[in-house]
C-alpha cells in the first residue's frame, strides 16, 4: 500500500484552517487584529462564553502559531503572531488563488 505523502504548505494550511475553524476562533482573532495588545479579560468581556471555553480557544490558536500570549503577573496578555500571520495571509492567498484560476470548472 502507498502512503501519500503531504507537502509542508498543505500541512501549514491545514493547521492554521483547524486553528481557524470555530467562530469564537476568528472572533478573537479579528478582535486582537484591532489591538496592539489584549490582556484575557478583554477577550472574556467581547465574547459570549465562558471563561474557561475562551482559555481553550485561545490555547488551540497560540498552539497553531496565530496568536502569542506574554505573561505579566497576575494576566496575561495576548496579540496576533505578526509574523505567522504574513505566512497564513501568503499561504492562503495561493492556495485559493490556484483553485479559483482553474476556469474550466468542475470535472471538466
Amino acid at each position: 500500500m502507498k502512503e501519500k505523502q503531504y507537502t509542508l504548505v498543505q500541512e501549514q494550511i491545514a493547521r492554521f484552517a483547524k486553528a481557524m475553524g470555530h467562530p469564537a476562533r476568528v472572533a478573537i482573532l479579528s478582535f486582537l487584529a484591532k489591538q496592539d495588545t489584549c490582556y484575557f479579560g478583554d477577550i472574556h468581556e467581547e465574547l459570549p462564553i465562558s471563561k474557561s471555553t475562551v482559555s481553550q480557544h485561545l490555547k488551540e490558536l497560540k498552539e497553531a502559531g496565530l496568536i502569542q500570549g506574554e505573561i505579566e503577573t497576575p494576566k496575561v496578555k495576548y496579540c496576533i503572531n505578526r509574523e505567522n500571520w504574513k505566512l497564513v495571509n501568503k499561504l492562503f492567498s495561493t492556495f485559493f488563488g490556484e483553485l479559483t484560476s482553474n476556469s474550466k470548472g468542475c470535472c471538466k
